[in-house]
């Protein structure tokens, strides 16, 4: 029965369920700030602090949410000039390709994708100039045939969750 609670181990283990609107308003926001307190999650839904543990541990314990992340002040200061690529691979390349780009420090995520591209890749550095020069050794990469940047200009973050 999808929903069940189930014991293994001694431990519960709660299968995949339909999310609702309190789930979906709870990821909401957490999206907008990760560090919220439960006290303040459960003020904004008008639920009780047991009740919005319960549902982030069902969460986790579906695996709904795997993780939290952090933003580090590198990010956003030490490295300035962020970008997106969409790379396109030749054949059988990919896992070559993807070594390639692990080994950059300009890296911080590769992602596959479907559609026209074969990897989205987000990239950081300190100035255009080293953004150019790193885009430049991606292109030089055996296997990659195609790529398009996009300049990330802005991450408006701090804009306040609205139910």
């Amino acid at each position: 029965m999808i929903g069940a609670d189930i014991e293994q181990n001694g431990e519960k283990i709660y299968p995949f369920r339909a999310m609702d609107d309190t789930d979906r308003k709870l990821i909401t926001l957490l999206r907008h700030d990760g560090r919220r307190s439960i006290s303040d999650l459960a003020a904004d839904l008008g639920l009780t602090r047991a009740t919005v543990r319960a549902r982030l541990e069902k969460l986790e314990q579906s695996g709904e949410i795997i993780g939290f992340t952090v933003i580090l002040r590198s990010d956003a200061i030490d490295l300035p000039v962020r970008g997106i690529t969409m790379i396109e691979i030749a054949g059988q390349a990919a896992d070559s390709v993807i070594a390639a780009l692990s080994g950059f420090s300009e890296v911080s995520s590769i992602h596959t994708t479907n559609g026209n591209w074969d990897l989205v890749v987000e990239l950081g550095t300190s100035d255009l100039i080293a953004f150019d020069q790193v885009l430049r050794r991606i292109r030089l990469i055996p296997g990659v045939t195609n790529s398009e940047t996009s300049l990330l200009l802005a991450t408006p973050r701090s804009v306040k969750a609205r139910l």
